[in-house]
């Protein structure tokens, strides 16, 4: 939009608006329109949205600019901007959004149905023999005492079939096995109290096992540590 229609679509709520008032508010700052290659401004939706916050703020709470900034440069760093009907506080840091992609406590422990013979694993995962006896080898599959692998056997073997086509052998997989092992050992110190305290609980008809929930934060801490590595690299 040209700064003449900004002013046209702000004019119907705030009548006093005019050029000068868009242009100084640029000025402090508080805006910032793009420009064309000629040097003519041109606004977005979100600009429009900005100026409309900024407006609001000053005629209806009385806001000092310095106080509008900052509420502003808040909402940048994405708090959420709170407005009620009753008043408009000031921007708030939001509630963490929950991964869907984290397992819940039930299904983090839940021991699943599947039973496989290698055969069958290694054709589901498109893995030759030599490749799922070097998953073993290295730690990453695990059959039980008949012979036979689960459900989480089966996840790892599509992984590491997946991950083949990018170069990564079993080998290279070992370090998962090993910071697996080590959220696990983490886990068991910080339950087994609580299991003793939830077995005697648990005869008064109280306390649950508290592995799953314990698990379920520690794989979603491991999800945003990931991330925010990703995003400093």
């Amino acid at each position: 939009m040209t700064i003449g229609a900004v002013l046209a679509a702000l004019v119907p709520d705030f009548p006093d608006v005019t050029i000068s008032k868009i242009r100084f508010l640029e000025a402090e700052g508080l805006v910032t329109p793009a420009r064309t290659g000629s040097g003519y401004r041109t606004y977005s939706r979100a600009d429009l949205d900005r100026l409309r916050y900024i407006l609001t703020a000053q005629r209806d709470h009385f806001w000092p600019l310095k106080v509008i900034a900052s509420a502003l440069d808040a909402m940048d760093r994405g708090l959420t901007p709170e407005r009620h009907e009753t008043g408009m506080p000031r921007p708030s840091v939001p509630a963490p959004v929950a991964d869907p992609e984290v397992p819940t406590a039930a299904e983090v422990t839940a021991s699943g149905t599947l039973r496989l013979t290698k055969a069958e694993l290694a054709a589901s995962a498109g893995l030759d023999a030599a490749t799922v006896d070097a998953l073993e080898t290295f730690g990453l599959l695990h059959a039980d005492a008949t012979g036979h692998f689960g459900d989480a056997a089966l996840t790892v073997a599509h992984a590491a079939g997946e991950l083949a086509a990018y170069g990564l052998e079993p080998r290279h997989l070992r370090p998962f096995r090993t910071a697996a092992d080590r959220e696990i050992g983490l886990v068991q110190q910080v339950v087994t109290p609580h299991r003793s305290a939830s077995g005697k609980a648990s005869r008064a008809g109280d306390q649950k096992d508290s592995t799953g929930d314990v698990l379920r934060l520690c794989i979603a801490l491991h999800t945003a540590l990931v991330r925010d590595g990703l995003s400093r690299s």
